[in-house]
């Protein structure tokens, strides 16, 4: 298992590459807050609460995500995903009031 601290304003990416047969990839998010919304390509993937407890699965390579939440910036980030599961952890920042 791989896990990824993430600095509040830099994409990261993990090693390996997208392979052909390949076991499919699933991304793990750990995300304050838990209500967090996730989103790819742009389409609604869950919370944070839910894709902690079930990780998104997808083909292996690179994919983009955005991450939501009321009273917080957004938060985009690019992740190569290998074969298995990859934690991403993240905490957004609070738009100040």
């Amino acid at each position: 298992m791989r896990t990824f601290a993430l600095a509040l304003v830099i994409g990261i990416a993990g090693c390996g590459g997208a392979q052909r047969g390949a076991a499919p990839a699933r991304a793990r998010f750990v995300i304050t807050p838990d209500t967090a919304r996730v989103y790819t390509d742009e389409r609604f993937l869950g919370t944070g609460r839910v894709l902690d407890a079930r990780p998104f699965e997808t083909r292996t390579g690179t994919r983009r995500f955005t991450i939501t939440a009321d009273g917080y910036f957004p938060h985009d980030l690019e992740v190569e995903l290998p074969s298995g599961t990859t934690t991403i952890e993240l905490r957004l920042r609070p738009v100040p009031r």
